[in-house]
Protein backbone atom coordinates (compact mmCIF):
# COMPACT_ATOMS: atom_id res chain seq x y z
CA UNK A 1 0.00 0.00 0.00
CA UNK A 2 1.23 3.28 -1.12
CA UNK A 3 0.41 6.33 1.17
CA UNK A 4 2.62 9.03 -0.50
CA UNK A 5 0.01 12.11 -1.84
CA UNK A 6 0.39 12.47 -5.17
CA UNK A 7 2.78 14.44 -6.97
CA UNK A 8 4.94 13.28 -3.87
CA UNK A 9 8.15 11.39 -4.16
CA UNK A 10 9.08 9.44 -1.81
CA UNK A 11 12.62 8.75 -0.11
CA UNK A 12 14.98 7.24 -2.12
CA UNK A 13 16.05 7.74 -5.81
CA UNK A 14 13.90 8.81 -8.50
CA UNK A 15 11.07 6.31 -10.28
CA UNK A 16 13.22 5.88 -13.30
CA UNK A 17 16.30 5.27 -11.09
CA UNK A 18 14.13 2.78 -9.17
CA UNK A 19 12.92 0.86 -12.57
CA UNK A 20 16.28 0.51 -13.55
CA UNK A 21 17.17 -1.09 -9.61
CA UNK A 22 14.41 -2.74 -9.82
CA UNK A 23 15.02 -4.95 -12.93
CA UNK A 24 18.27 -6.18 -11.47
CA UNK A 25 17.02 -7.11 -8.11
CA UNK A 26 14.84 -9.65 -6.27
CA UNK A 27 11.10 -8.28 -4.49
CA UNK A 28 12.93 -9.35 -0.93
CA UNK A 29 16.14 -6.77 -2.02
CA UNK A 30 14.16 -4.37 -3.31
CA UNK A 31 11.72 -3.98 -0.21
CA UNK A 32 14.91 -3.72 1.91
CA UNK A 33 16.43 -1.10 -0.17
CA UNK A 34 12.86 0.83 0.25
CA UNK A 35 13.13 -0.28 3.84
CA UNK A 36 16.74 1.58 3.46
CA UNK A 37 15.38 4.63 2.34
CA UNK A 38 12.61 5.01 4.60
CA UNK A 39 15.32 4.39 7.57
CA UNK A 40 17.38 7.09 6.45
CA UNK A 41 14.55 9.70 5.57
CA UNK A 42 12.98 9.05 8.99
CA UNK A 43 16.63 9.52 10.90
CA UNK A 44 17.12 12.94 8.70
CA UNK A 45 13.56 14.11 9.65
CA UNK A 46 14.54 12.85 13.47
CA UNK A 47 18.16 14.66 13.14
CA UNK A 48 16.58 17.55 11.90
CA UNK A 49 13.79 17.30 14.45
CA UNK A 50 15.90 17.48 17.36
CA UNK A 51 18.29 19.91 16.54
CA UNK A 52 15.16 22.25 15.48
CA UNK A 53 14.11 21.60 19.37
CA UNK A 54 17.71 22.23 20.40
CA UNK A 55 18.04 25.04 18.87
CA UNK A 56 15.15 26.79 20.82
CA UNK A 57 16.76 25.78 23.90
CA UNK A 58 20.05 24.67 24.21
CA UNK A 59 21.80 25.51 21.48
CA UNK A 60 22.28 22.15 20.02
CA UNK A 61 22.14 18.44 20.83
CA UNK A 62 25.72 17.78 21.58
CA UNK A 63 24.83 21.07 24.14
CA UNK A 64 22.01 19.16 25.56
CA UNK A 65 23.60 15.80 26.07
CA UNK A 66 26.76 17.28 28.08
CA UNK A 67 24.00 19.55 30.33
CA UNK A 68 21.85 16.62 31.17
CA UNK A 69 24.86 14.75 32.04
CA UNK A 70 25.87 16.90 34.39
CA UNK A 71 23.01 17.29 35.64
CA UNK A 72 22.31 13.78 36.74
CA UNK A 73 25.57 13.95 38.43
CA UNK A 74 23.50 16.21 41.18
CA UNK A 75 26.41 18.62 41.79
CA UNK A 76 29.17 16.05 41.97
CA UNK A 77 30.30 16.90 37.86
CA UNK A 78 32.14 14.60 35.49
CA UNK A 79 35.37 14.63 33.86
CA UNK A 80 35.69 16.11 30.56
CA UNK A 81 37.10 12.79 29.37
CA UNK A 82 34.30 11.12 30.83
CA UNK A 83 32.05 13.20 28.31
CA UNK A 84 34.25 12.74 25.24
CA UNK A 85 33.74 8.56 25.92
CA UNK A 86 29.96 9.30 26.59
CA UNK A 87 29.54 11.42 23.37
CA UNK A 88 31.35 9.45 21.32
CA UNK A 89 33.29 12.13 19.60
CA UNK A 90 36.99 13.92 19.81
CA UNK A 91 38.67 15.93 22.69
CA UNK A 92 38.56 18.76 20.53
CA UNK A 93 34.93 18.93 19.53
CA UNK A 94 33.86 18.54 23.77
CA UNK A 95 36.57 21.31 24.27
CA UNK A 96 35.30 23.68 21.66
CA UNK A 97 31.64 22.77 23.13
CA UNK A 98 32.70 23.22 26.81
CA UNK A 99 34.32 26.50 26.53
CA UNK A 100 31.35 27.40 24.75
CA UNK A 101 29.60 26.43 27.63
CA UNK A 102 31.69 28.28 30.32
CA UNK A 103 31.41 31.74 28.26
CA UNK A 104 27.46 31.54 28.65
CA UNK A 105 27.91 30.49 32.46
CA UNK A 106 26.11 27.31 32.25
CA UNK A 107 28.82 25.32 32.58
CA UNK A 108 32.64 25.51 35.01
CA UNK A 109 35.27 23.13 34.73
CA UNK A 110 38.45 23.18 37.53
CA UNK A 111 40.95 21.27 38.07
CA UNK A 112 40.42 18.14 39.99
CA UNK A 113 42.57 18.02 42.97
CA UNK A 114 43.42 14.56 43.26
CA UNK A 115 44.86 14.32 39.64
CA UNK A 116 45.36 18.12 38.32
CA UNK A 117 45.50 16.41 34.49
CA UNK A 118 41.52 16.29 34.67
CA UNK A 119 39.36 18.53 33.97
CA UNK A 120 35.93 18.09 36.16
CA UNK A 121 33.04 19.94 35.07
CA UNK A 122 29.87 21.32 37.04
CA UNK A 123 26.95 22.93 35.94
CA UNK A 124 26.36 26.14 37.55
CA UNK A 125 23.31 27.46 38.58
CA UNK A 126 22.38 28.93 35.23
CA UNK A 127 23.33 25.97 33.44
CA UNK A 128 20.69 24.10 35.78
CA UNK A 129 18.08 26.66 35.07
CA UNK A 130 18.48 26.32 31.32
CA UNK A 131 18.84 22.31 31.17
CA UNK A 132 15.82 22.23 33.27
CA UNK A 133 13.78 24.64 31.20
CA UNK A 134 15.29 22.77 28.00
CA UNK A 135 14.23 19.15 29.46
CA UNK A 136 10.50 20.45 30.09
CA UNK A 137 10.00 21.84 26.62
CA UNK A 138 11.40 18.68 25.01
CA UNK A 139 9.76 16.10 27.01
CA UNK A 140 6.27 17.87 25.67
CA UNK A 141 8.07 17.42 22.26
CA UNK A 142 8.91 13.89 23.16
CA UNK A 143 5.45 12.78 24.65
CA UNK A 144 3.77 13.67 21.81
CA UNK A 145 6.21 11.82 19.18
CA UNK A 146 5.35 8.31 20.49
CA UNK A 147 2.41 9.09 21.57
CA UNK A 148 0.72 6.84 18.85
CA UNK A 149 3.09 3.46 19.59
CA UNK A 150 2.40 1.17 22.09
CA UNK A 151 5.10 0.19 24.81
CA UNK A 152 4.96 -3.22 22.52
CA UNK A 153 5.45 -0.71 19.91
CA UNK A 154 8.52 0.73 20.88
CA UNK A 155 10.06 -2.38 22.06
CA UNK A 156 9.79 -4.06 19.05
CA UNK A 157 10.95 -1.33 16.98
CA UNK A 158 14.25 -0.79 19.48
CA UNK A 159 14.75 -4.26 18.59
CA UNK A 160 14.60 -3.76 14.97
CA UNK A 161 16.74 -0.90 14.84
CA UNK A 162 19.36 -2.20 16.98
CA UNK A 163 19.54 -5.27 14.38
CA UNK A 164 19.97 -3.28 11.46
CA UNK A 165 22.09 -1.23 13.47
CA UNK A 166 24.33 -4.59 13.98
CA UNK A 167 23.50 -5.70 10.54
CA UNK A 168 25.46 -2.63 9.37
CA UNK A 169 29.00 -3.07 11.25
CA UNK A 170 28.73 -6.73 9.46
CA UNK A 171 28.53 -5.37 5.99
CA UNK A 172 31.60 -5.54 3.49
CA UNK A 173 33.57 -2.43 3.66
Amino acid sequence: MDNRQPGKRGPGPPPAVMEQIRKRLSAREVQGMETLFALRATAQQADNALSEWMAGTVGSVARYQILMALWATKGDGLPHKDIVEAMGVTRATVSGLMAALERESFVRSTIDRDDRRKLIARLTPRGEAVIKKAFEVNLDRFRTLFASLSSADLTRLTDLLQRVRESFGATPQ
